[in-house]
């Protein structure tokens, strides 16, 4: 990389002298935006994470740290990085949100974003509903339900952890079903010929869990965003019910609202 052309003289003690300034400094910018832009493409700082310090950083793409932080405030301007005045520079992670009024799985949310969705199944087995879920799902109390709990992730960043509960006499063919990396909403068509409609939905903010915190790869008491569900198929039966807790930094839940007409 070229010496930067705001021409500054690193001394001895590790100060900086500014010796010339103009339009070359803005060349010496869009240099260290550009590679800045192509290491954030290829991953070499993952979402999350933080750069190094401005000096080393400076350093490595051969500017100074007037021009870096020229570079870091266009990113920042992007989206793509944030600054926290004690830590310093973050990678921005990827928040998912479904469109308002519109039922999305978490790998349609994914991929219409240009993202990998990942799916690593946790448990998946059959068990006795319990009284709420017998209710929510209009069958029996103690009626077999499988129950599905899986780590959601995208581009291999851990975003959600999930767990879904559906009733056996609809969703056998899920219970040796391979679901790693593979759509819940996808499964339930092809294997059991459900196409869901609609589902009833909740959001509330929480702390996060010691397990959930783990999974998630956030401290323990984080802020999650914890959402219940009731989905329905097209004949408006129940199908599924479940609870999705996602990173508070990793999520939005957008709703359209209206006022009633008087």
């Amino acid at each position: 990389m070229g010496v930067d052309t705001e021409s500054r003289t690193e001394s001895a003690a590790g100060s900086t002298t500014e010796l010339a300034s103009g339009s070359a400094s803005g060349t010496a910018a869009d240099l260290a935006y550009a590679q800045l832009t192509d290491a954030l493409r290829r991953g070499l700082y993952p979402e999350g994470s933080r750069l190094p310090g401005e000096r080393e950083l400076a350093a490595q793409l051969g500017v100074s740290r007037t021009t870096l932080r020229q570079a870091l405030g266009r990113l920042a301007g992007q989206g793509q990085l944030h600054r926290s005045s004690q830590r310093g520079w973050f990678v921005t992670r990827h928040v998912v949100g479904e469109p308002p009024s519109v039922l999305q799985s978490f790998t349609e949310m994914a991929r219409a974003r240009g993202l990998r969705p990942t799916s690593h199944i946790l448990a998946q087995a059959v068990r006795p509903a319990d009284f709420d879920e017998a209710e929510r799902l209009r069958i029996a109390p103690s009626a077999k339900v499988l129950e599905i709990r899986r780590l959601r992730g995208m581009d291999a960043v851990p975003v959600c952890v999930d767990t879904t509960v559906l009733p056996l006499q609809r969703a056998e063919a899920l219970v040796e079903a391979d679901l790693e990396d593979r759509s819940l909403y996808e499964a339930l068509e092809t294997l059991c010929g459900i196409v869901l409609q609609r589902s009833s939905y909740a959001v509330q903010a929480r702390a996060a869990e010691s397990e959930t915190a783990r999974l998630l790869d956030v401290e323990e008491g984080a802020p999650v965003l914890v959402g219940h569900e009731v989905a329905y198929d097209l004949a408006e039966l129940p199908v599924l019910i479940g609870t999705s807790v996602y990173r508070g930094d990793a999520y939005r839940f957008e709703a359209d609202l209206y006022r009633p007409l008087s």
